[in-house]
């Protein structure tokens, strides 16, 4: 087999997806610094939602070694995220309902925004183009250490972002904040205002979270001409199954939008948008061999008022749950089992683009 050929010794590079998954993305970075901890080079990163958040500081951060797993970590766990609450008005309760029937958003997202552009910035990163990637075996509107995924509710689909804005959009990705790309795939419908982004046409289109779409795309870096990859992606989830629990077992608590009398058939609706399809995609074994599965305990997605306490379990139990899958993971035996019968005797990693 051609698997048997290669090399033994197993590379310590990977690219890494990340999830949706709301406060919980810090069990994301407990995931993240688990495999730095163990050697692992993060080359480039993919994010949804939360996982966008993480994704991109992690990208700004590792590729000019400005930012250590110990300083990822307290970083996470000092996140302002009872600020990220930010109504229409002071108001309780009728604040956030003014958000919602005047910007189809129960809270503005001006805070969470202005964190993530502050803390990039902190890393010398604003645009697309301070996250250049140079690899000259990716396609050209690939090369960057971070990519993001919105969902274009205008044009109706899922964009990932820098990759996209040329060919969606007519925008040149170099010139494209970060921070607004962020900002655009954590808006969790009705939760967070949707982001408007004007194409070079003057078209408007309204993004919202990634999730909408695919909350776990961990196919992301898989080589779009179907040959061996060079080194791993792994994925890392938090999102539980839903198991007939809907919104609630998607969200880890109660809907907010409950509180303005959605019906139960919209909540189920939105559980599944933002777990469903990826749920059944982690079904299949080559896709669950190269995943990471976080429990999240019962924090919810949207527990912006969660203490440091329980953060501090999240993180751990993403850092355990990495510790526990590489235990395990043997890549010659992955590239065996799932990739080498597509190859001929004499395949090696292919050093093209996942």
């Amino acid at each position: 087999m051609a698997a048997a050929r290669l090399k033994k010794t197993p590379p310590l590079t990977a690219d890494l997806v990340l999830s949706g998954g709301g406060v919980r993305f810090v069990g994301l970075v407990g995931a993240a610094v688990a495999l730095m901890d163990a050697g692992y080079s993060l080359q480039r990163i993919s994010g949804v939602s939360g996982g966008s958040v993480v994704g991109t500081i992690l990208a700004a951060g590792t590729q000019g070694d400005q930012l250590s797993p110990a300083q990822a970590k307290e970083l996470a766990l000092s996140v302002p995220l009872r600020t990220w609450r930010d109504a229409a008005a002071p108001i309780p309760v009728l604040g956030p309902a003014l958000g919602f029937l005047r910007d189809s958003g129960l809270y503005r997202g001006d805070v969470a925004h202005a964190w993530i552009r502050s803390e990039l910035a902190n890393l010398g990163v604003r645009t697309w183009g301070d996250l250049a990637y140079d690899a000259d075996d990716l396609l050209p509107e690939r090369r960057y250490r971070a990519v993001v995924s919105a969902t274009d509710v205008t044009t109706g689909q899922l964009v990932q972002l820098p990759w996209d804005y040329q060919r969606v959009y007519g925008l040149d990705p170099d010139e494209q904040s970060v921070a607004d790309a962020v900002r655009a795939s954590m808006s969790v419908p009705f939760f967070y205002r949707p982001v408007t982004l004007t194409s070079a046409t003057g078209r408007c289109s309204t993004l919202v979270d990634g999730g909408v779409l695919s909350n776990f795309p961990i196919y992301t870096f898989d080589r779009p001409d179907g040959r061996m990859p060079k080194w791993p992606t792994f994925g890392v989830t938090v999102v539980p199954e839903l198991s007939g629990g809907g919104v609630d077992a998607a969200f880890g608590g109660r809907w907010p939008l409950r509180l303005f009398g959605q019906s139960r058939l919209l909540e189920d609706l939105v559980g599944t948008m933002l777990a469903g399809h990826d749920l059944t995609y982690l079904n299949q074994p080559w896709v669950s061999a190269r995943a990471i599965k976080v429990c999240p305990t019962d924090v919810g997605v949207l527990d912006f008022g969660i203490s440091r306490e329980r953060l501090q379990e999240l993180y751990d139990n993403g850092y355990a749950a990495t510790e526990k899958f590489l235990s395990t993971w043997d890549w010659w035996s992955y590239l065996a089992r799932y990739r080498a019968s597509h190859y001929p005797d004499d395949a090696e990693p292919d050093d093209a683009e996942d």
